[in-house]
């Protein structure tokens, strides 16, 4: 079996820029998503351009609506250590 080479990191990505980034690769405007996940449009505009945090509540509320885990929102540019 071929051992794996993981990919090297590119581009640092903020919490905010990865909200932006599942956002749109899933073809939602910001409204859709306000819907989707309750929290306000004026709110997922800050979180994305970095004016406010956004949070364990908020990023569940996101991750759920965007079908994505909380973690890849929170921690866009988490890497894991392999174990072998």
């Amino acid at each position: 079996m071929h051992k794996l080479i993981p990919a090297r990191k590119r581009v640092e990505v903020t919490p905010g820029e990865s909200v932006r980034i599942i956002r749109e690769l899933q073809g939602l405007s910001q409204t859709q998503l306000a819907v989707l996940c309750g929290i306000p449009q004026t709110t997922i505009s800050s979180i994305e351009n970095g004016r406010v945090n956004l949070g364990v509540e908020r990023a569940k509320a996101l991750g759920s609506a965007l079908r994505c885990h909380p973690a890849v929102l929170v921690f866009p540019g988490w890497q894991l250590e392999s174990a072998a």
